[in-house]
C-alpha cells in the first residue's frame, strides 16, 4: 500500500525503538509545525528490550500509532528515526536519522560492531544503505566532528551527513531563561540543587551507587540542599516506575525529587546548581545550558565510555566522588573550564537547528516550507510527585555571637537523633507525634468552605495539643501572617516568633517558620529564666534574625 500523499499532502512516519527515542523524535516536530499538508503518525520498531513505555508516551501525546506489520506495507513520505537499529530497512520511503544523545560517548558490549561508538555502529549504517526502499536521505549531526567520525566509520553514509545541530539543546537554550519558574515548582527555593543523572545499563550510577541517593540524603542538611535524580529511560522501561520507587524510597521519602523521563529531566538540569554524573550523555546538556557550574564524577571506569569523546573530556577533568560524605569537597574542588569544553565537543554553536532542519526536511518532502518561523518549543514546567518531609531530626549548636546553628535531617534517613524531634502534626504518622519534642500545626487550606465552619485559636490549640501530647515540651501554629505562637510546657504566657528576611542582593531570601521555631524552641529551654528579645539563627552559610517575643492576645486568638 501506498500512503504518501498526492498534490501537496505529505505523510511522515516517527519510527522509534524505546521511550529515549521516541523523545528525540518529539523534538522535531517544531520544524514541521503548523502545516496542514503534513499528516503525522508513529510506529513502534521491534526488538529492543527498552520499548515498554514507548506506546504509553504515544498515547499520552495522543499521537496516532501504525502497527508495525502495517507500517511495512506502506510507503512514506519520509521516515524520521533516532537509531539505526533494527528492522528499519523494512520502512519504505527517505529516511531522516537523528542521534538520540549529546554526542557519540559510549560502546555496547555485545550490540554490533566491537568498539564502535553505539548510534555510529558501521554494521547497521551499512544495512540501511544497502536497501534501495529506504535509503538514509539525511544523517542529521551535532557537530562538525562527528561527520569526520562518520566518514571513518562509514563513507557512504557520510556522503549524506549534514551538520543541523542538537534539537534538544536548542530547546534547553531556550528555557534556560525559566530556570527561576523551574525552581519555584520544584521547590528548591535558596537550597543549593544538587542532581544525580545516570545512564543505563551495568556501568550506569543507578547500578553501581544504588545506595548513593539515601546516602546523600543523609548526609546532606535540608535546609540547605535539594536532591533530584535524572534516570535514563531505558532502565525506568526496565524497572518500572513502581519498583523504581520502591528502591529509591529511602531517598524519595527524604525529599529527593525522581524528575520524569519527557522534558522534566531537561527542566531539573537547568535548575540545578550541581551534578553528579557517570559516563552518560545528560551531564553535556547540563554544561552547555549552565555557567560552568560545579560537576562532579562517580564514573568508576569499564569498557563503554570511548576515550576522548566529549564525555571522556569531561570525565578526565572533572574531581572524582568516592564516598557520599565528601560531597562537599567534591563540588569544592571543581574549577571551571571542563564542563565548557566538554560542551564545545559534543554541540555545534547552538542556534536556528530547527530551521536548518526545516529546510532539508522540506527538501526531501518536495514542499516549500510555511511562512512562519519554526522555533523549539520551551520545556514545559515540571510537576514531579514530591514527597515533602514532615518530621525532622533537629540539630542545634550553641555559636558565639549569641546565637544557635540548626541543621536539620528528615527522619528515617540514618542519621544520629537530634536536640529534638519536630513534627509536623497531621503531616506525620501518630507516633512520630508521640515522640517529638517539639509538635507544629500549618494553616489548614480547605478545598471548600465549610456552610458552618469550625477551627482553633492558635493559643487553644497549643493548649489542647500539650495536654494531648504530654511526652511534647512545645507546641506551635503556624499564623497566616507569616509568624509563628509558641507554648513551652511550664512556661505561662505563649510567644510570638518571626524570622526576618534576608536580602541578597536583589533578592529576597525567607526561612520556612518551622526552622525558626526550632530555633527559638531550642534557646528558651537552654536559658528557661531569659527572655531573648533577638536570636541569630545561622542556616548554612546564611544568618536569619529571629524575634521572640510575649504573643498579643489577638495572635493567641488568631484563626488557624
Amino acid at each position: 500500500m501506498d500512503t504518501r500523499a498526492t498534490g501537496d499532502g505529505r505523510t511522515v512516519l516517527f519510527a522509534a525503538r524505546s521511550a529515549v527515542a521516541l523523545y528525540r523524535l518529539l523534538d522535531v516536530l517544531p520544524a514541521l509545525s503548523g502545516d496542514h499538508r503534513i499528516t503525522r503518525r508513529f510506529t513502534l520498531v521491534p526488538g529492543s528490550d527498552y520499548d515498554t513505555d514507548t506506546l504509553a508516551a504515544i498515547d499520552a501525546l495522543g499521537g496516532r500509532t501504525v502497527p508495525w506489520a502495517e507500517a511495512c506495507e506502506r510507503s512514506y513520505d519520509l521516515v524520521v528515526t533516532a537509531s539505526p537499529k533494527g528492522d528499519l530497512h523494512l520502512l519504505r520511503g527517505p529516511h531522516v536519522l537523528l542521534p538520540h544523545g549529546a554526542g557519540f560517548n559510549k560502546s555496547i558490549p555485545g550490540e554490533g560492531s566491537a568498539d564502535s561508538a553505539s548510534g555510529l555502529d558501521p554494521e547497521f549504517l551499512r544495512r540501511a544503505a544497502r536497501h534501495e526502499g529506504a535509503p538514509i536521505a539525511l544523517h542529521a549531526l551535532a557537530h562538525p566532528d562527528q561527520v569526520a567520525t562518520v566518514t571513518a566509520v562509514d563513507p557512504t553514509s557520510a556522503s549524506r551527513a549534514k551538520v543541523i545541530g542538537d534539537l534538544t539543546l536548542e530547546r534547553v537554550l531556550a528555557s534556560s531563561p525559566l530556570r527561576d519558574r523551574y525552581r519555584a515548582a520544584l521547590g528548591t527555593g535558596a537550597r543549593t540543587l544538587l542532581v544525580l543523572t545516570s545512564t543505563w545499563g551495568p556501568e550506569s550510577l543507578i547500578r553501581r551507587h544504588p545506595e548513593l541517593p539515601a546516602r546523600l540524603a543523609r548526609q546532606l542538611p535540608y535546609d540547605e540542599y535539594q536532591l533530584a535524580f535524572i534516570i535514563h529511560p531505558n532502565e525506568r522501561s526496565l524497572l518500572g516506575t513502581y519498583e523504581l520507587t520502591e528502591r529509591l524510597a529511602p531517598a524519595l521519602d527524604a525529599g529527593m525529587i525522581l524528575a520524569g523521563a519527557h522534558d522534566e529531566w531537561a527542566s531539573v538540569l537547568i535548575a540545578a546548581d550541581a551534578l553528579v554524573t557517570d559516563h552518560g550523555s545528560a551531564a553535556l546538556y547540563y554544561c552547555a545550558a549552565t555557567e560552568d557550574r560545579p560537576v562532579v564524577s562517580v564514573h568508576g571506569g569499564g569498557g563503554e565510555l570511548i576515550p576522548g569523546s566529549p564525555m571522556g573530556v569531561l570525565l578526565d577533568r572533572v574531581p572524582q566522588l568516592d564516598r557520599a560524605e565528601d560531597i562537599a569537597e567534591a563540588l569544592r574542588a571543581y574549577h571551571p573550564g571542563p564542563g565548557k569544553a566538554a560542551a564545545e565537543a559534543a554541540f555545534a554553536p547552538p542556534g536556528d537547528a530547527v530551521e536548518r532542519l526545516r529546510t532539508e526536511v522540506y527538501a526531501l518532502l518536495g514542499l516549500t516550507p510555511p511562512t512562519h518561523r519554526a522555533a523549539p518549543r520551551p520545556l514545559q514546567i515540571p510537576a514531579p510527585s514530591r514527597r515533602v518531609p514532615a518530621a525532622f531530626d533537629v540539630h542545634v549548636e550553641a555559636t558565639t555571637n549569641d546565637g544557635v546553628r540548626i541543621t536539620r535531617h528528615p527522619v528515617g534517613t540514618g542519621g544520629p537523633p537530634g536536640h529534638h524531634l519536630a513534627v509536623e502534626h497531621g503531616a506525620a504518622s501518630e507516633q512520630l507525634a508521640r515522640s517529638a519534642g517539639l509538635l507544629l500545626r500549618r494553616p489548614l487550606l480547605a478545598p471548600t468552605p465549610a456552610p458552618v465552619d469550625l477551627t482553633w485559636t492558635a493559643d487553644g490549640w497549643t493548649r489542647h495539643t500539650l495536654s494531648a501530647y504530654p511526652g511534647c515540651r512545645a507546641a506551635a501554629a503556624l499564623l497566616p501572617s507569616g509568624e509563628s505562637l509558641l507554648r513551652v510546657r511550664g512556661h505561662e504566657q505563649p510567644y510570638t516568633v518571626r524570622a526576618e528576611p534576608l536580602t541578597e542582593g536583589e533578592r529576597i531570601v525567607r526561612l520556612d517558620p518551622s526552622v525558626a521555631l526550632s530555633a527559638a524552641h531550642a534557646r528558651l529551654l537552654a536559658r528557661p529564666g531569659e527572655m531573648p528579645a533577638r536570636l541569630n539563627c545561622h542556616i548554612g552559610e546564611r544568618t536569619f534574625h529571629i524575634t521572640i517575643r510575649p504573643a498579643t492576645e489577638a495572635e493567641a486568638m488568631a484563626a488557624i
